[in-house]
């Protein structure tokens, strides 16, 4: 730095020893008077400054990028315990129907075991009143004494009839209380175990149930926990991003201070000299034409013109910002459908269209849209690109002074920060 103060010195002592010749020869030289000019202590704490700054800027940056992750992985926890509720509620529902089912099948059971028993009563009871209608007659079912005492051949026809149809009908009531005892002992097993399976599909379905209030509950509570954590977020955003631009006004301010005095003299020493040639070759003028670095200068100059300019997914154009579109998932939740703005690639259409410059609407093309070359060697007015596993997803512009300008994502404006080396591309794409 003294070295510059040096040089700085000197040629404001040329400007005016020339000034005073040329004004001996009658050549005017229109000597503007120079901007403030910072001394090299002043120079040297400012820069200081502004490098400790810069490091905040950039760690602050950083710790929005990690807050803004978790604030993606605590969406993604929510989603995932919600569909853990919707499991359990489908469970439960279907628990239910289970044991519906078993306790229709348990009151079958039981009405065919109440059949049951009504005949074996039946049965039961014509037995008992054959027993008995048998031994007030003193007869015994195919026994001689059944036909004893028949007062005429018509009275022992009949008694024999008699006796035929008890032993076709009332006799075989014995087996028929048999099967009946059987059938009702099968029916009261199968309605035991229906009422079992019923009882035990009851609880499942209980259990079921409270699966699905705890996992419902759960979610709900992550849902309010992200959001508090949210809306903390994005105070803590909109407060990085005002600190953000405080540091860059300090870094900025001395620089620029001196750079506006540097083009000074470098304007100064182009004035003398066109002087001097006036002097000597009788006011011939040399004329230039433009540069790469105006055309970057342009460039840069238009995308500087949109801070501030909401992001929205999809938008931008030649002409300026434009509404987004529709992303389903990120960009939509953010309403970008609805915005009028610019996303990364959008915004460098826009500064690249002012030296007529036509790029694709997507970053990754943008990449391939020039020279690439080393990020060491990156200017002012080069393309700098991110990317994850390969792909590229992010564009921005160089603007110089390890600073770039960009449309970083959803819910942000348009942005001068620092070159961001995390995930970068190892090389920078020169377009001009």
């Amino acid at each position: 730095m003294p070295a510059r103060r040096t040089l700085s010195l000197g040629l404001w002592a040329t400007a005016v020893a020339l000034a005073a010749t040329l004004a001996g020869t009658s050549v005017a030289a229109a000597v503007p008077p120079p901007p403030p000019n910072p001394s090299d202590s002043e120079i040297d704490q400012g820069k200081a400054d502004a490098e400790r700054r810069a490091g905040d800027v950039g760690r602050l940056t950083n710790q929005l990028a990690e807050a803004e992750a978790a604030l993606m992985g605590l969406q993604a926890d929510v989603e995932a315990k919600l569909e853990d509720a919707n499991k359990a509620l489908v469970d439960l529902r279907a628990a239910e129907d289970s044991a519906r089912r078993a306790r229709d099948d348990a009151d079958a059971a039981r009405r065919e075991s109440d059949g049951a028993g009504q005949a074996i009563d039946d049965a039961r009871a014509q037995l008992d009143a054959f027993a008995a209608g048998s031994f007030k007659q003193g007869s015994t079912v195919g026994s001689i004494t059944a036909y004893i005492g028949a007062k005429s051949p018509e009275d022992l026809l009949a008694r024999v009839q008699m006796l035929n149809a008890i032993s076709g009908s009332e006799l075989d009531t014995m087996q028929e209380l048999e099967r009946a005892r059987l059938r009702k002992a099968n029916l009261d097993s199968r309605a035991r175990a229906a009422l079992e399976v019923a009882n035990r599909r009851q609880s499942e379905a209980e259990e079921a149930k409270h699966a699905a209030d705890v996992a419902t509950e759960l979610a709900r509570q992550a849902q309010r926990e992200q959001q508090g954590r949210a809306e903390q977020l994005r105070v803590t955003r909109t407060d990085y991003e005002r600190q953000l631009e405080e540091a860059q006004s300090k870094v900025g301010g001395l620089q620029d201070q001196r750079q506006r005095y540097e083009k000074w003299l470098a304007d100064k020493r182009r004035e003398d000299e066109e002087n001097a040639k006036k002097a000597a070759a009788g006011g011939a003028h040399p004329t230039s034409s433009g540069s790469a670095s105006e055309r970057a200068r342009t460039v840069i100059d238009r995308a500087i013109s949109q801070l501030g300019v909401e992001y929205a997914w999809g938008g931008g154009n030649g002409r300026g910002p434009t509404r987004g579109i529709r992303d389903g998932g990120v960009a939509d939740s953010y309403g970008d459908f609805s915005k009028i703005g610019f996303d990364c690639s959008g915004l460098m259409i826009y500064a690249f269209a002012g030296v007529g410059v036509d790029l694709p609407h997507y970053s990754g093309y943008q990449a391939d849209a020039g020279r690439r070359v080393p990020l060491s060697a990156m200017a002012p007015g080069d393309l700098l690109f991110w990317s994850t596993s390969g792909r590229i997803h992010h564009v921005a512009l160089y603007i110089g002074n390890d600073q770039m300008v960009e449309a970083p994502y959803s819910g942000s404006v348009v942005r001068i920060a620092p070159v961001r080396y995390g995930g970068i591309v190892s090389y920078a794409t020169r377009v001009l």
